[in-house]
């Protein structure tokens, strides 16, 4: 036995890993681990095996032998440890399935432990992307420790490395699953997980998986979440190696950088927005194609179902970007609705959309900001808090500067009411910005704040006074005191009270002083004396000389160029203003005797955009020339007959970059200066621009108001035309009726005094009435005309209208017929001057009232008796007849005097 152990420590590690014997593997993963931990570093031969061969380890991982398979898989820990990302690479495709299903399910504890420390070891030597993807289709495996294991290794790993690290959406997206799962202790490593999770994501976690929960669920997973709820942000325990190394190069923890940095991450927390966690979704197919068509409805219901609809759509965690400018146009024109119910429907909807989109959104912002600001007169509640909702998810997805200026102009305006609304946005910006104000915008800001401070509204100047604290809180006490000038104590103690109670998200950072640069030129004036000492060389040079191709980058004097920060490229032994090395190269680059040097110069190629260089300015070289023939020192250039060789002269001290990348930096700044010039030339025409549009979007709005007007007045003209019309037509109809009425009263006159006429009357209805024979006994009419004639006018009256109106029943087909039949018969005005028959009692058709026909008979048989008077005679009844007549006469004049009817 003896021998055979001997035997196998003589073996290679590689052969001893896949030993037959697990006494021999185990033996062999132990020796492997003392090993790497004593290698001086990661490129130590030891590691060099098992990189050319990670197979082995699969083997190790998975060993048999669960002895074994502990050793063997810290021995993996140890690689890892020590062996760099090289061995993390090339190893984690073939260890980390069976770390999985061999150590984290394995019932050592010992085991467990290492394996999940070599899983978190490979997300530290790299990214935490490739091992999640290997660990997600452990959660499929038939044996539920296999998947209980595995949720608890993925909590360990959110634990450590939290959710910026390592992105949590895989994991969330198949999270529903194990809940489901019919094992307990698998739905116990889930709710694990889960609790984690909102750890790190709150509220955010549950757009992922909670509509898949059963309700059961829900109420336990509330229950845990209650519990952490007060517990204070989580932080990262272990940092990548990537990461490590950036915190190494950071400034030590007691310097003013590194506080100032700890105090922003403390600030800012690891909360994660809902945002960064869903997928983008087209939601531009879902919209309705007549959407504009349904905003341009004159119904408001229909307005505010489509702009219900379009909610319905918009409203998910994450937006696709597209084109939205139809339906941002549609939602700002809402903004000018007469129904508050639309208007605060659009501006949830502007608030969904700004949400979703975020930065995209910034193309919409002046479209919907005027609109939205323009619309905070409205005093209801809802609709002031929907419109500021909007607001805040507006700026959430810009910018304070985006905004400013637009704020600063509704701060200006007539209404009281916009004005306290933009100021209360402006505050709410000044407290959520994480960047901080530049000074010309802090001016501005303040300008506008001091003219709020002296309104007549209590309201807006406690806001003025909260604007300049929230600022002073930004930029500082010192930063602000100039602008405070000028004010009173009592309004300065209260925007210090502002300032104190003021929570904000930015901070001004001073700017370094730029003197900090100016100790690296410093070094470079030593190596000027050197070159200037150098005696003038005579030796002539070789005619095809390497240093003749060099000629165009002869140094010369150098020269600042207008507009560098940097003063051009800093001094060194190639480009001394006089130094004592131009004159040697142009007798060393010259012909035996003084001739004039060969053309061999290649051409040089000028660096794009390169600033204009005076003509003794030096000629700066290239990038890439630092090796090779062409980038070799011009101050080696040999010389014939110039006696032994000058000492080598000491490079010059290294001041952090060569010739070529301060020329490039120098470049690349010129180009930042003109592209900030011309960004800041494109932000001063846009806005420009945008006050154009928002002036002639005004002028639209007031031209379509005049319009709407002016159609309302012409619509009301034609309606009063359409009445006068009618009025007209009707008395026009009137007017006739009553001209054939006194056609027909006339001729029913004319026939009355007709049958008057003749000397002979007939007898009455009674036929022996005494007034025929004393009509007979008379003998002659011209004596006794009057009493003659008039002896029976009322029966032969009564008889002729009688037939008038029979007469009329028949020929006419008037529709004022029956409006005015009675007054052929009872002529007599009523109380307001109108006949019966206007007044609406009686027709055409209808017969005469028992009054009226009582009326008529009484009257009839009076005219009989008086007929009958004294001594057999009658009496003037003509004369009753003929005042009866004029009477009438008078009363249809009335009429038409009435109706406004002229006399034909």
């Amino acid at each position: 036995m003896a021998e055979q152990e001997e035997d196998f420590s003589s073996l290679p590690l590689p052969d001893r890993f896949q030993h037959k014997v697990w006494k021999v593997r185990k033996a062999a993963y132990e020796d492997a681990a003392k090993q790497f931990e004593v290698t001086p570093d990661e490129h130590d031969p030891a590691f060099r095996p098992f990189l050319n061969d990670p197979g082995l380890w699969k083997g190790a991982v998975a060993d048999s032998n669960v002895a074994a398979q502990q050793d063997g898989i810290a021995a993996l820990c140890a690689f890892l440890k020590f062996g760099g990302r090289e061995g993390c690479t090339r190893t984690r495709g073939h260890t980390i399935s069976s770390l999985v299903e061999k150590g984290l399910s394995s019932t050592r504890a010992a085991t467990k432990a290492s394996a999940l420390e070599a899983i978190l070891l490979y997300i530290e030597l790299d990214t935490a992307a490739p091992i999640i993807e290997d660990l997600l289709p452990a959660l499929s495996n038939k044996q539920p420790k296999v998947i209980a294991a595995t949720l608890a290794a993925l909590t360990a790993i959110f634990h450590n490395y939290g959710c910026k690290t390592v992105d949590p959406k895989p994991v969330l997206k198949i999270l529903p699953k194990p809940f489901g799962h019919a094992d307990k202790n698998v739905r116990a490593e889930a709710t694990n997980l889960a609790v984690e999770f909102y750890r790190w994501l709150r509220e955010a976690m549950k757009l992922m998986f909670w509509g898949d929960l059963k309700a059961t669920q829900q109420t336990e997973m509330e229950a845990h979440f209650e519990k952490i709820k007060s517990e204070p942000a989580p932080k990262q325990e272990r940092f990548l190696r990537s990461q490590q190394a950036a915190m190494a190069r950071a400034p030590p923890p007691g310097a003013a950088g590194a506080v100032e940095e700890e105090d922003e991450l403390e600030a800012e927390g690891v909360e994660i927005d809902a945002f960064d966690l869903a997928e983008p979704q087209d939601v531009l197919s879902k919209v309705a194609p007549d959407f504009s068509e349904q905003l341009a409805s004159t119904k408001w219901k229909e307005r505010k179902e489509a702009l219900e609809a379009l909610f319905t759509v918009l409203n998910v965690p994450r937006l696709k970007d597209g084109s939205y400018d139809e339906i941002a146009r549609g939602l700002a024109k809402c903004m000018k609705d007469a129904n508050i119910a639309v208007v605060t429907q659009a501006a949830q909807c502007i608030e969904v959309l700004a949400k979703g989109l975020r930065k995209p959104f910034g193309k919409y912002r002046s479209i919907v900001s005027g609109p939205i600001m323009e619309r905070l007169k409205e005093k209801k509640a809802s609709v002031s808090d929907a419109l500021g909702a909007a607001l805040d998810q507006v700026f959430l997805a810009t910018s304070l500067t985006e905004n400013l200026e637009e704020m600063l102009e509704f701060l200006k305006h007539k209404n009281p009411q916009v004005k306290e609304g933009t100021m209360k946005f402006l505050i709410r910006c000044l407290k959520t910005t994480r960047d901080a104000p530049t000074k010309p915008e802090v001016a501005s800001i303040a300008e506008a704040a001091k003219k709020l401070l002296s309104e007549s509204v209590e309201g807006l100047r406690a806001g003025g006074a909260e604007v300049l604290g929230t600022v002073m809180k930004i930029m500082g006490e010192r930063a602000m005191g100039p602008y405070l000038e000028g004010l009173d104590d009592i309004r300065k103690t209260k925007i210090k009270e502002f300032w104190e109670t003021a929570e904000v998200k930015a901070k001004d950072k001073p700017k370094p002083p730029p003197a900090a640069a100016a100790p690296r030129a410093a070094p470079a004036a030593a190596p000027r004396k050197t070159v200037a000492k150098k005696p003038a060389t005579k030796k002539p040079a070789p005619a095809p000389s390497i240093y003749a191709q060099e000629a165009p980058l002869a140094p010369q004097p150098t020269a600042r160029s207008a507009g560098s920060k940097l003063g051009g490229p800093k001094a060194s032994g190639l480009t001394t203003p006089g130094g004592g090395l131009k004159a040697p190269i142009k007798r060393a680059l010259a012909g035996p005797g003084g001739a004039a040097p060969p053309s061999l110069a290649s051409p040089r190629r000028p660096v794009s955009q390169a600033p204009p260089v005076e003509d003794d300015a030096p000629a700066l070289p290239r990038l890439g020339l630092g090796r090779g023939l062409a980038g070799r020192s011009l101050a080696k250039a040999p010389a014939p007959n110039a006696g032994p060789p000058a000492p080598p002269r000491s490079p010059p001290p290294n001041a952090g970059m060569t010739a070529a990348e301060r020329a490039e930096l120098e470049e690349l700044r010129l180009d930042k200066d003109r592209l900030l010039r011309q960004a800041d030339e494109l932000r001063q025409e846009r806005s420009r621009l945008n006050s154009e549009v928002q002036e002639l979007k005004n002028q639209n709005a007031q031209l379509i108001e005049d319009h709407t007007r002016d159609v309302l007045s012409i619509k009301a003209k034609e309606t009063q035309l359409v009445r006068a019309r009618s009025d007209c037509e009707a008395s026009e109809a009137m007017c006739g009726q009553l001209r054939r009425e006194m056609e027909r009263l006339k001729r029913a006159l004319t026939s009355a005094e007709r049958v008057n006429s003749p000397p002979a009357m007939s007898p009455g209805r009674d036929g022996g009435n005494e007034d025929g024979g004393i009509y007979r006994d008379a003998g002659i009419y011209g004596g006794a005309q009057d009493n003659g004639r008039n002896a029976f006018t009322s029966n032969h009256t009564r008889m002729s209208f009688t037939s008038a109106l029979s007469e009329e029943k028949e020929n006419t087909g008037d529709a004022l017929v029956a409006q005015y039949g009675r007054s052929k018969l009872s002529p007599d005005l009523n109380r307001n001057g109108r006949t019966s028959a206007a007044s609406g009692s009686g027709g055409r058709g209808s017969p005469a009232p028992p009054s009226y026909r009582n009326r008529e008979k009484d009257a009839t048989t009076d005219a009989a008796r008086r007929a009958e008077g004294a001594n057999g005679q009658p009496v003037e009844s003509w004369k009753r007849a003929a005042e009866v007549t004029s009477a009438l006469k008078a009363k249809i004049e009335q009429m038409k005097a009435r109706q406004g009817i002229s006399r034909p």
